[in-house]
């Protein structure tokens, strides 16, 4: 296999680097839209949540127990969670592209799946 698939691949399997791409696409998405008071709350709130999903899964690493690493998977869950409510909102209350924002949710969505199948796989071992 070559090194470009490699890289792909790992893209699309390894949570950390999916994740700190996914915060990518959304702060270039949430740079390019129009200024309002109110977009301003929504775009703070997903910048937060969004970003938050990679920073918990990279704290997860440097954790001191199996315990601990679990409950940083749990909060990066919540977090997904949390950024498709914030995501809703802006598809749905906020004049902005649906297109492009349906594509992002559709790509949180795949992030909040490996997650809790990680959470779950996690929870179920015995360590």
């Amino acid at each position: 296999m070559s090194k470009r698939k490699t890289t792909i691949q790992n893209h699309k399997t390894d949570l950390r680097i999916r994740s700190y791409y996914f915060s990518i696409r959304v702060i270039k998405f949430l740079d390019k839209q129009p200024y309002s008071s109110v977009n301003k709350i929504i775009f703070n709130q997903v910048l937060r949540s969004v970003t938050s999903i990679g920073a918990n899964i990279i704290e997860a690493k440097s954790s001191s127990s199996k315990r601990d690493f679990i409950k940083f998977y749990q909060i990066s869950l919540k977090s997904a969670n949390e950024s498709k409510y914030w995501f809703g909102l802006l598809r749905d209350a906020v004049n902005l592209n649906n297109n492009e924002i349906n594509t992002l949710l559709s790509e949180l969505e795949e992030i909040s799946n490996m997650l809790a199948a990680s959470v779950l796989t996690m929870k179920n071992k015995k360590f």
